[in-house]
């Protein structure tokens, strides 16, 4: 996706961010250190995996409310018209927001006003729990869109979903809202209080796995067209993942944020928040002691 579009270009998502967090250009050690809670992370150890955020590359984070990102989406989206940007929001979401009213009211105004915005549904079969032939009344889920532009896209496919991308951002810039469906898996539970496994069986997963898992696809096209050896890619994972282990041990010893941290960029009332002992410092409260 990152290599249909660019940073100029916006993204928003919602829980467990990591991926693009990375491709936005932050660091594996900002990012674990953030998972690990402590200041060194992206975030200052105060977001946590669903609220990773960069600034400067036009990386809006996540969301901890089922669908909530969309509507935001769609003003970001706003603003880049409103500014005459040839940019594009891609605002990502799962199959079970695809049944939040905000996802509807939210692409209706995007349409009514052509805005850049693409919705882009990552459909990995499961919410929390619940299978989407379960939880969503209407399937495919790409037939709910059908007053909008869609395409369903492999998302197990980096090729397919670049190419993909590179028309839906074509699109969106001149035309108006485009809905895309990525087709996807998870093989892990939906969180560490679900296994899983209670809804699906150990088949299935194994079978995807073996079948359409993305980075095995990427390795034996690499492989099958001698871009590199087996050999060179089992130095790369050895390289990477001893880098990862060496950045957890040195994140263990990061401190946890300080408690003035508490009160930094939040929204706050007229008066701020009390914490005994800390020094508030702003041009509005004078260095007020509280």
């Amino acid at each position: 996706m990152e290599d249909a579009i660019t940073y100029e270009d916006a993204i928003i998502t919602a829980y467990r961010e990591h991926g693009q967090t990375l491709m936005r250009g932050d660091t594996t050690y900002r990012i674990i250190a953030e998972m690990m809670s402590k200041h060194t992370g992206s975030t200052r150890g105060k977001g946590g995996s669903m609220h990773y955020y960069n600034k400067k590359h036009n990386f809006y984070g996540g969301n901890g409310i089922v669908g909530a990102q969309i509507p935001v989406g769609t003003g970001i989206a706003f603003a880049m018209k409103y500014e005459g940007k040839k940019n594009v929001c891609v605002t990502m979401y799962g199959d079970g927001a695809a049944n939040q009213g905000q996802l509807y009211e939210a692409a209706n105004m995007a349409g009514l006003w052509k805005l850049p915005v693409i919705y882009l549904l990552e459909n990995n079969n499961y919410g929390m729990g619940t299978s989407v032939e379960r939880a969503s009344h209407y399937r495919p889920i790409m037939g709910k869109f059908r007053g909008y532009p869609a395409v369903k896209i492999d998302g197990m496919n980096i090729f397919a979903v670049r190419e993909g991308m590179k028309f839906c951002k074509e699109y969106a810039i001149e035309n108006g809202p485009m809905f895309v469906e990525m087709a996807t898996y998870r093989y892990q539970g939906h969180s560490m209080s679900d296994p899983g496994i209670s809804y699906r069986t150990k088949d299935e997963v194994t079978n995807v796995r073996s079948t359409k898992d993305c980075i095995n696809y990427v390795k034996k096209v690499i492989l099958d067209n001698q871009v590199a050896s087996e050999e060179e890619l089992k130095k790369i994972d050895k390289e990477i993942k001893n880098r990862i282990d060496e950045e957890v041990e040195k994140i263990r010893n990061d401190p946890f944020p300080p408690v003035e941290e508490m009160t930094r960029d939040i929204y706050t009332g007229e008066n701020p928040p009390f914490i005994r002992g800390v020094e508030y410092k702003d041009s509005i409260h004078n260095n007020s002691k509280y």
